[in-house]
Order: C-alpha cells, then structure tokens, then sequence
C-alpha cells in the first residue's frame, strides 16, 4: 500500500520519535515537535507508538489512498476532509482506496499528526525513520514531501476500533498566554538580578522565525548582563561564553534581546549563555505555538520539573489505557 501525495502542505515531514544517541555527534534526537499528539495517534490506528506517522505545519497535504485504510489526525485543529467531508480529529477514522484526505484551514495550534495503520514505511536512518532535513537524513530523502512522492505504508500491527476517540481531557494543548516552566542555569549568573526578573515576569511572543530547530521570541526587556572581562576563547559580545553543549530545551540570548528555545532538530552546542531549560513536560506545547502567540516564562525549580515529568507520564498512561 502507498499514499500517493496531490500537496504536500506547507512544511510536511515523515516523523516518529527521533533518533536519541547521536547528539554528541552533532546529530540531533529529532523526531516529532509534539510526541504527545503522535503517540495518541498511533494507538488510535493499532501502531506502536514510535511508528512513523506525518508532520504537518500550518496547512495540511492532500494525499490518496490506493488501498482502504485507517488513520487518525492529532495535534493541532485543522479541519479533516475525506472527500471534502468534515470528520473529527483524534478519532480512528475509515478511508477508502482513491479517497482523498485533505485540511480546511487552521484554527488552533500549530502542527497536526497523521497517523496511518501500518505507519509510513520509509527507509529507517540511524534507527529512526525522522527526518533531518538540515542534514537530509531520515524521511523521504531527507526532504519534505513534495507533489508526486508515493509513501509506502507499513503491515497494521492490530484492527483499530473505527470512531475510537481521545477525550478531550486526555489532548493537552497551550493556554493563553502559554506557559512554559523553564528550570534556571546553567549560565543566568551572567544577568543581573533586575533582567532575570524581567525574563520571569514579561509576557514574550511568538516570533515568525520559529521552525524544528528553535523557537524565537520577542517583547521583553533587552537582557542586561553582569560586567566581566571577555573570557579566554569566547565572542566579545556580552552573550558569548567559550563553547558548551546546550541541552534540548535550552534558552539562550543571542545578543541579549531576544531568546531562542532549542527544539527538536536543534545544534548541540555553541557560544551563547543560556537563561535555563524549558523542562521536557513542556517540549510538546513549543511545537503547537503560532507566530505572535503570548508566552510567559515561569521559574521552577528540579523538584516542580520532575513532578511535571510524572504528570505528563501519567497522562500518556491513560491514553495506553484506552487501547
């Protein structure tokens, strides 16, 4: 079975959840911006969890099907049209060979998440079917789809229960503003006391230079920085430290103005201070923000980040709980 690509959408990527273990290498984890959204999809279809599925930014493909399948659309709300029929999203939903899926416009969120029975079968790359287009790993040639690709799909591991749903407390999304708890360090001495409240307490926005590879945001207060002499084999600018690793997550200020979160298909390391680390419960809600969306910066500390761990396990166990 394959599905055959009419649009590839704006920015539409084969994903499943990364390729961990290679980031000393410089070579990013990857994988799915909101894995939430796509593990409830692959169960909604009968797949494991860590089957590939497709990645969808601001404007869904339109693909058909040459054989009958099941699939599901998590993430973000778009529109589902099969034949230009409305039907839910987080739902194991019928389609019929040479039926047409396509996307009305966005409404909310950012990303969407197709998943197939079978899973989309690409070629595996590092023990991962993501794609990397920065380093064209993964995917469909390490590229985005484009018109005329041919996907190949995988055997269904298990019959999915067509009309199965997600509840709606079980689909986590951003509130308004978004709020994304940030662990402080490894470098927020370099700031002044004044300038770390503010990065606390400002309300930030979206930027429209938001992708995989980090989110930028803009609005608040320029970081003012402790005086210090320019350190041995660091930049000269106040934002500079000699090279280090940044961690997924990682907040840094390129110039003090305005900070970029590191994302899925980030570098692994480089010059610029870091403010802290939006912890992992949060990674998820990053990859569902549309450019100018309102962002606060809450402060936390290990114990409230590992407690968010737990809780965002849980939810994920209830998910597995509905299959």
């Amino acid at each position: 079975m394959t599905i055959k690509v009419l649009h590839p959408g704006l920015a539409t990527t084969v994903q499943d959840l990364g390729r961990p273990g290679y980031y000393h290498l410089g070579i990013p984890e990857g994988g799915a911006m909101d894995r939430l959204a796509l593990i409830a999809g692959n169960h909604l279809v009968g797949n494991d969890e860590g089957a590939a599925g497709l990645e969808a930014v601001f404007m869904g493909p339109a693909l058909e099907f040459t054989e009958d399948a099941v699939i599901a659309v998590t993430g973000a709300e778009m529109p589902v049209l099969i034949d230009e029929e409305e039907m839910p999203g987080w739902t194991a939903l019928s389609i019929k060979a040479g039926q047409k899926l396509s996307f009305g416009f966005l409404k909310t969120g950012a990303r969407i998440y197709i998943t197939v029975a079978g899973g989309i079968d690409v070629p595996m790359a590092l023990g991962s079917r993501s794609t990397y287009p920065i380093g064209a790993l993964g995917g469909v040639e390490g590229r985005a789809i484009t018109a005329g690709d041919e996907l190949p799909v995988g055997t269904p591991a298990k019959k999915a229960e067509i009309g199965k749903e997600i509840p709606e407390a079980l689909r986590r999304k951003p509130g308004t503003p978004a709020e994304l708890r940030v662990l402080p360090g490894l470098y927020d001495h370099r700031m002044t006391d004044a300038s770390l409240e503010h990065f606390f307490s400002d309300e930030w926005k979206v930027a429209p230079e938001a992708d995989r590879m980090g989110y930028r945001f803009r609005g608040g207060h320029p970081i003012e920085f402790v005086p210090r002499e320019q350190p041995f084999g660091a930049g000269s600018d106040p934002s500079n430290i000699v090279d280090a690793c940044y961690p997924y997550g990682s907040v840094q200020v390129p110039g003090g103005s305005e900070p970029i979160v590191l994302h899925r298909d980030a570098v692994s390391g480089g010059g610029y201070f870091m403010v802290g680390t939006v912890i992992s419960a949060d990674m998820d809600l990053i990859g569902q923000l549309q450019p100018h969306t309102p962002t606060r910066f809450v402060k936390v500390d290990m114990d409230a980040a590992l407690a968010a761990r737990k809780d965002r396990a849980a939810l994920i166990e209830k998910i597995r709980a509905l299959f």
